[in-house]
């Protein structure tokens, strides 16, 4: 999937300035990345997060267009989200060249009810839910469909028998995603309760990849 997005590029940076920038209906965020200079720009946190919460989320290719600029491709590379309401806080941004494949983790979904589990009376599961894949920007899977139908009791599906047109896999292809087992009865421990110390709500980073902190205490 591929967005658009626009912002407006801001000269002060700070505690204060990203409080001014909430209160007016904007959140602070940065640009890096593709041999460019970082940028301080401001975001509209309710347009950011349609796109996050779309189908493609985090991996969805985002037309930027800052001020009167021409349009750059970027990625959400981390975001910063309210510990209690989930609010945005602050967004980073990574420019991607068309051209360059790029490594991105992709969600592993399942469809289908295995012959195993209705049949068998077996239990799914299901043991990867994402892997890191490559490929180019604009070919990056929304996520990785396993179809789980044909599974007996004991069989499973690796990442090797997954194929991708566009898109090879950069997790170890011997990676089991979901597997058939018998079902078994776990006798569990008694709980021991532990009294934890009250701990302050700090705000939620999401990260996706590496990515260098641009800009600290905003």
């Amino acid at each position: 999937m591929e967005a658009t997005l626009k912002a407006v590029k801001r000269d002060t940076r700070g505690k204060n300035e990203a409080r001014r920038l909430r209160r007016a209906g904007q959140i602070p965020a940065t640009v890096y990345g593709g041999g460019a200079s970082t940028d301080a720009i401001a975001v509209d946190p309710k347009a950011l997060s349609r796109i996050l919460h779309s189908e493609a989320g985090v991996n969805s290719l985002i037309s930027l267009v800052v001020d009167e600029a021409p349009a750059v491709k970027v990625l959400v590379k981390e975001y910063q989200l309210e510990p209690v309401k989930h609010a945005l806080l602050h967004a980073d941004f990574y420019r991607v060249a068309l051209d360059r494949p790029i490594t991105v983790t992709v969600p592993v979904v399942i469809t289908g009810e295995a012959k195993g589990v209705k049949q068998q009376g077996g239990v799914l599961d299901f043991v990867t839910r994402e892997v890191e894949v490559e490929c180019l920007p604009a070919d990056i899977p929304e996520n990785l469909e396993v179809d789980v139908t044909e599974l007996l009791m004991g069989q499973s599906v690796r990442l090797k028998d997954v194929q991708g047109a566009k898109w090879t896999t950069k997790s170890d292809p011997e990676t089991m995603l979901v597997h058939v087992v018998a079902a078994r009865i776990v006798a569990e421990a008694p709980a021991v309760e532990v009294a934890a110390a009250p701990a302050t709500a700090e705000p939620e980073i999401i990260k996706k990849g590496k990515a260098e902190k641009a800009e600290g205490g905003e």
